[in-house]
């Protein structure tokens, strides 16, 4: 055997111990750069609050009233719920107007928020607020939706009620060309949360 294999021949050999001395080192690094230490918050959640309005109107009509003349009156009374987990304010506004001969011009309206009394009957209602007075001509054009609808009303979270009277008059100065005349509109309270 030559010296230059013999040479070639312990190079490899020496290797040998090299690599494993330099993947036990790796090894050992490794081992210690796997100390480690956590900490966890158990998992969160989010729940959206609600805002909820009901009344006892059974999806019928205040008022439909006809054959109406000069001086002839009528009243109705609606309780509306809040059943929300929200606090929130509710707002009372008209929607979907109309008049012919200008009838909404000359029906007085007297809206009123309280307590007491029911859908059927007005009987026990106690006003604590007068929202408002005026023709319904006037409520229709100046309380289109919630920013500019009326009532002082703030429930707070939970079940609360609210009963709103509702009472109009044709008024006595309606002129000839009102006869025949017609007049509608809805009726809607919204809340928004506060």
């Amino acid at each position: 055997m030559s010296k230059f294999t013999s040479i070639v021949t312990i190079s490899k050999w020496a290797v040998v111990p090299a690599a494993l001395m330099a993947s036990g080192l790796l090894v050992w690094q490794s081992s210690y750069a796997a100390f480690s230490s956590t900490t966890t918050n158990p998992t969160n959640n989010w729940t959206a609050g609600t805002v909820a309005l009901t009344d006892d109107d059974s999806n019928t009509a205040m008022f439909t009233a006809s054959a109406l003349k000069p001086g002839a009156t009528g009243e109705k009374c609606i309780v509306v719920t809040s059943s929300g987990n929200l606090a929130s304010t509710v707002k009372l506004y008209a929607t979907t107007y109309s008049t012919t001969a200008a009838l909404g011009s000359y029906i007085d309206l007297v809206i009123q928020e309280g307590s007491g009394g029911s859908f059927s009957s007005c009987t026990g209602f106690t006003s604590a607020a007068t929202n408002f007075t005026g023709t319904l001509a006037a409520f229709a054009a100046a309380n289109t939706n919630f920013g500019n609808g009326l009532s002082s009303w703030a429930p707070a979270a939970g079940t609360v009620t609210r009963t709103f009277r509702i009472a109009y008059t044709i008024n006595t100065s309606a002129p000839n060309s009102a006869q025949g005349g017609t007049a509608a509109a809805g009726l809607t309270w919204e809340a928004q949360n506060s």
